[in-house]
């Protein structure tokens, strides 16, 4: 503005200022910007990296119905640049229609839709919309209003971690309004809510002053799958005016037609949030909260609704999808998922029976109903003898299954009384890996081979420890997220090098003995470990079979370490031999050239008059040689058995010596040379190679009978 107030043109000197600053912009900003074709390459590039193997799975399983959800991604931004009125129209048609589907496939009646990337948001909303109906001035007043009357959420232990402490955090609320309620630890199951405590913890804080605000229950727990006594939660939440929301997987099973009748209760519950893209196989679609209410301003104060047309967008790749596959595609996929789970379930019921030196495989079926159970969790029981590593078994067993059948989706959960077990969740997982019933056959075939070897391997780890605490030189590496028998360190037995030195070495031999292990014709697995493991230069053995001699197996692993030591010491040996002998080389030859300075001048080290006065005056010089001996500093090294301390006795100085010959270009040599001793031989020839004394002109003869 001052440039044109002014009417002066920018001067030359701003001009190369403005130029060089184009430079500070990163590279793909600069100039006229970048083709499309380049663009998408570069998309392409950080999609897939580096990985061009084959067979790997870079991305889930898309079918058509997920093409039509990445598809509304897109038709949403075309259609935000609609004249507003055209916008307006099409963006409730597509909120609305969306909204009935959902409410009717989900027997929901009379709900209204709330979409949501985060499926934890709808929850917030759902809490800010309880606040807003229980505390009448919280629009102007805020949060002055809950100092006087503490609002409390309630949600069950069982639910999914950090839920709670993020409620907490979006409304900002302090975490003491948030009561875990224990689930059963006398009747039901272990996995359903106390309605018993809660009714009391309701109480009590009614009685202390406090306003029970919301209750967050579980129709498929996030562990174990499992629902709790939804009807008789409403009754409690209708008698405290409480507002009740579920979520779980088990809503999925709304849309069959036999449904269990605790899954059916949530229906008749304020709210539930539903996440139908894993569900189904859908992309990039958003989760959705159904709720009802009849207050539509309370809901426009809690963020519920909005005016603005993009927000409404977010249901349109919902909208495509939901009408690709219609009734009888939705129906098939989460009935699919249901019959993969009693599939498993069948098999797990005749694999149990099987007995093993260890323990046994056994199913824990945690949902009340069988029918329609979409969660299957089960553990590898074990018996006494193992009970040294808890969850090992399972652990190993899980990760292995995971491994080896990827489609699957199997996974390890953590549960707070049966421990450590592995869990199928197809209707979390199926739809997007493309599980079929053949992958169900696969893993029960695999788990009826692992169960002999995770049987001999928890019987042989403790063997294992023990043997290997009896070695001096190994050290035991305890790690129990390895799936085998376990690790060790081969440790270095020298003690006179400083800690650098000494990791070192322990590095070099334990590298070099993995190596060794590896190449040894056997079934063991031998891998340097984990890849978030903490010790290092370690070599880990995988599972075992039962004709495993691990005292044998052991003493291998010392000998070859041994071996390898021995002979690093060896080569170190004689490197520095070497070294040595090569600085005092070095120092001779320095000390020959300042002698033969001091003797010839310095004006025979001039080429032209050095040739001048060498041909009128020659100089008479001694050859003088030098000497070291390779052999020297190996008798402590040698191998049992070894000859004479003789140079002779090793082989590398006869190659030495040869070398030496084929340079010394040695034409004829008589019988009487060739009886010179070994010894001899390599002081004249080191004599002739080392020596760098020049021959005066006319005196090559001379030289020729001085080296005989």
């Amino acid at each position: 503005m001052k440039i044109l107030e002014s009417g002066k043109l920018e001067s030359e000197q701003g001009k190369e200022r403005r130029k060089l600053s184009w430079k500070d912009f990163p590279g793909p900003l600069q100039g006229d910007g970048q083709d499309v074709v380049s663009i998408l390459q570069l998309v392409q590039n950080l999609m897939h990296g580096d990985d061009d193997q084959q067979g790997h799975r870079r991305m889930q399983y898309v079918g058509e119905q997920g093409h039509m959800a990445l598809l509304g991604h897109s038709l949403a931004a075309y259609i935000s640049v609609l004249e507003r009125e055209r916008l307006r129209k099409l963006t409730t048609r597509i909120l609305s229609d969306t909204t009935l589907w959902l409410c009717r496939l989900f027997r929901y009646e009379n709900g209204s839709a709330y979409y949501h990337e985060d499926d934890r948001e709808g929850l917030v909303k759902m809490c800010r919309l309880a606040i807003n109906t229980h505390y009448e001035d919280y629009a102007t007043e805020g949060f002055t209003l809950l100092s006087s009357k503490h609002p409390v959420i309630y949600q069950s232990a069982a639910c999914r971690p950090g839920l709670g402490q993020h409620l907490c955090s979006q409304l900002g609320l302090p975490l003491s309004s948030l009561c875990i309620v224990p689930c059963n630890t006398m009747f039901g199951s272990l996995h359903q809510m106390d309605v018993a405590l809660l009714d009391k913890l309701i109480r009590d804080d009614r009685e202390s002053g406090k306003l029970p605000l919301l209750l967050i229950a579980n129709a498929g727990t996030p562990g174990a799958g499992h629902t709790d006594k939804l009807s008789r939660l409403k009754e409690l939440c209708v008698q405290y005016n409480m507002w009740l929301h579920v979520e779980g997987v088990n809503l999925a099973t709304l849309v069959l037609g036999q449904v269990s009748s605790t899954v059916t209760a949530a229906t008749k519950c304020d709210s539930i949030t539903l996440t139908p893209g894993p569900w189904l196989g859908l992309p990039a679609v958003p989760a959705v909260t159904l709720y009802r209410h009849e207050d539509p301003a309370l809901s426009l104060a809690a963020g519920l609704t909005s005016s603005q047309p993009v927000e409404k967008l977010r249901a349109l790749p919902l909208w495509l999808s939901l009408q690709y596959l219609g009734h009888d595609g939705i129906l098939q996929r989460i009935k699919h998922a249901s019959q993969l789970s009693q599939q498993l379930l069948e098999h797990l019921k005749t694999l149990a029976s099987i007995k093993t030196s260890v323990g046994e495989l056994v199913f824990i079926h945690l949902v009340e109903d069988e029918l329609n159970s979409p969660v299957v969790v089960f553990r590898f029981s074990q018996d006494n003898s193992a009970r040294k590593f808890p969850f090992l078994g399972c652990m190993c067993l899980g990760e292995q299954l995971a491994q080896q059948v990827p489609l699957s989706g199997v996974d390890v959960v953590e549960l707070e009384d049966e421990g450590t077990c592995v869990r199928f969740s197809p209707l979390m997982t199926a739809a997007a890996l493309g599980t079929q019933e053949n992958d169900v056959a696969a893993l029960v075939e695999k788990l009826g081979e692992m169960i002999p070897v995770l049987s001999c391997t928890l019987r042989f780890r403790q063997d294992f420890k023990d043997e290997v605490l009896q070695q001096a030189s190994l050290s035991y590496i305890e790690d129990q997220s390895w799936p085998g028998l376990g690790g060790v360190r081969y440790e270095a037995r020298t003690t006179d090098l400083d800690e650098d030195k000494r990791q070192y070495r322990v590095e070099r031999i334990n590298s070099d003995l993995l190596k060794k292990l590896m190449e040894l014709d056997t079934d063991l697995y031998f891998s340097d470990g984990p890849e978030f493991c903490e010790e290092k230069n370690c070599i880990f053995i995988g599972m075992a079979t039962e004709d495993l001699d691990v005292a044998e197996l052991v003493e291998t692993i010392v000998s070859i370490g041994r071996d390898i030591e021995e002979s690093g010491k060896l080569f170190e040996n004689m490197t520095e031999v070497v070294r040595r002998g090569i600085q005092e080389a070095e120092q001779q030859l320095q000390k020959a050239n300042e002698e033969k300075l001091m003797e010839e001048g310095v004006l025979r080290q001039i080429p032209l008059v050095g040739s001048v006065l060498n041909w009128f005056s020659p100089v008479q010089a001694s050859v003088k040689g030098r000497t070291f001996n390779l052999a020297e500093g190996q008798k402590l090294f040698r191998r049992h058995g070894a000859g004479s301390d003789s140079v002779s006795d090793t082989s590398s100085v006869s190659q030495l010596e040869e070398s030496f010959r084929e340079t010394a270009h040695v034409q004829a040599i008589d019988a009487e040379e060739a009886e010179v001793p070994q010894e001899h031989h390599v002081h004249i020839v080191a004599e002739m190679a080392l020596s760098d004394q020049r021959v005066p002109e006319g005196q090559e003869t001379e030289s020729v009978d001085t080296l005989r």
